[in-house]
């Protein structure tokens, strides 16, 4: 249906341009330039509603001409995503031979060269063409760019994305043709910002393919190792294992600072006098703190399914088994260490809110202290508003009358203060002498 409504704005087109060409009329030129904007608009909204893959199945089914034309109405922005889908005769014959280039994606491919690798960044086809890959790293990339890189080494790609979707046991798996597809979570932690970035990993023929949608410390780390140190990795297993070995140590690193946050957040709680408002900010530290934990707590885990993985499914020497399972000992460490951080985290919660209810209890004592205070003076005033106390000094002058009441009870509440405070000051003789005693 698309196919036939194309073919009939095209031909439209064609026919209205050259009956205007056989016409002999004033302003020909003008009419002709209109009825070309009409079309042309006809035809933008009809590649406007068209993916690009479907634009790439029409450019296959046109003739030449007709292909060409659709092409030239294609905005730019979008023809290479229409690229991406083209085979490569009919790209040479629609669009002379441009080539698609990775617009928004970093993709990067290493080569095992003297014992390093050697990256080189991938910004078009001929950047792939007589490579032999050790390790491909695609970041942000489309669907259309998976699908080339895919074609090209014959492996369908994964999105990351969509991986996510699964359940965790169904994230690691064995294809019929030997290829390994692994799905983990890496721990990114950039200016107060952590969260977890899903990265798709799949064995091909001995070639590693990685896939993610943001930058990772990690990545950057086993990039540097591997491009300076010598003997660093050998093939895409090794790469594989550095990665997760990497993302242990990070995920170390990330336990070392939340130790420093909530060191400085025990000196906080532990000190004589806290306020309300220093309490609220050491428990919204210590609840993003608790949060990173168990957000290491889950990369660890998840990565210690991974390795074990790789482990049951046979593909590691001697060698790399070895170091896998050095990995999965620091894992172990590290659950140790988030296990003991949950405990100090919930003691220093508790002792946060102790010293909130103290500071609740110390107002609550300071407006009860001020209603004792007061109740015999409320009754002296409540007896001195009555009539009977007027009648009482009807043969004083109310000025000495009522300045010596009001004398009296402000002698009754000062001598209830003092008696408040000195009963306070044995009950904490009291508690001090019991507690030298125990």
């Amino acid at each position: 249906m698309s196919n036939q409504k194309l073919k009939d704005i095209l031909e439209r087109q064609r026919r209205v341009v050259g009956l205007l060409h056989n016409q002999k009329m004033a302003k020909r030129e003008v009419a002709e330039s209109l009825l070309l904007k009409q079309h042309d608009a006809e035809l933008e909204n009809f590649i406007h509603a068209r993916s690009p893959s479907e634009l790439a199945t029409l450019l296959e089914e046109l003739d030449t001409e007709d292909a060409k034309l659709l092409w030239k109405g294609i905005p730019a922005d979008r023809a290479n995503d229409v690229l991406w889908e083209l085979p490569d005769a009919l790209r040479e014959a629609v669009a002379e031979g441009q080539e698609p280039v990775f617009e928004g994606a970093r993709v990067s491919v290493y080569e095992l060269v003297d014992g390093r690798l050697r990256q080189t960044p991938v910004q078009s086809r001929q950047d792939l063409e007589g490579r032999n890959p050790l390790w491909i790293d695609l970041v942000s990339a489309t669907r259309q760019e998976r699908a080339y890189i895919g074609s090209y080494y014959d492996v369908e790609l994964p999105d990351p994305q969509d991986s996510t979707d699964l359940e965790v046991s169904a994230r690691f798996y064995v294809e019929e043709n030997d290829d390994i597809h692994l799905l983990s979570n890496f721990l990114r932690d950039s200016g107060g910002d952590s969260h977890s970035v899903p990265v798709a990993f799949l064995l091909h023929r001995g070639t590693l393919f990685t896939l993610r949608d943001e930058e990772l410390p990690v990545f950057r780390l086993q990039r540097r190792r591997a491009l300076t140190q010598p003997g660093y990795v050998s093939d895409g297993v090794d790469v594989l294992l550095d990665l997760y070995g990497a993302d242990v140590e990070f995920s170390a690193d990330c336990l070392e600072k939340i130790y420093e946050t909530l060191g400085r957040v025990g000196k906080l709680v532990l000190s004589e006098n806290v306020s309300d408002d220093q309490a609220a900010m050491t428990l919204a530290s210590i609840a993003e703190e608790e949060d990173q934990n168990g957000r290491i707590r889950g990369n660890i885990l998840d990565t210690q399914r991974a390795i074990a993985f790789l482990m049951r499914a046979r593909v590691l020497s001697a060698d790399q088994l070895q170091e896998a399972k050095q990995i999965l000992r620091n894992v172990e460490s590290l659950n140790n260490h988030t296990s003991f951080l949950f405990d100090k985290i919930n003691f220093l919660m508790d002792a946060t809110i102790g010293f909130i209810n103290i500071n609740q209890n110390k107002r609550v004592n300071q407006l009860t202290v001020v209603s004792v205070v007061f109740m015999p003076i409320n009754i002296l005033a409540g007896i001195g508003g009555m009539s009977e106390f007027s009648m009482m000094t009807s043969g004083i002058r109310w000025p000495l009358a009522y300045g010596a009441f009001f004398c009296m009870a402000m002698l009754i509440g000062y001598g209830t203060f003092v008696w408040l405070k000195r009963a306070e000051r044995r009950s904490q003789r009291a508690a001090r002498a019991a507690s030298r005693l125990s």
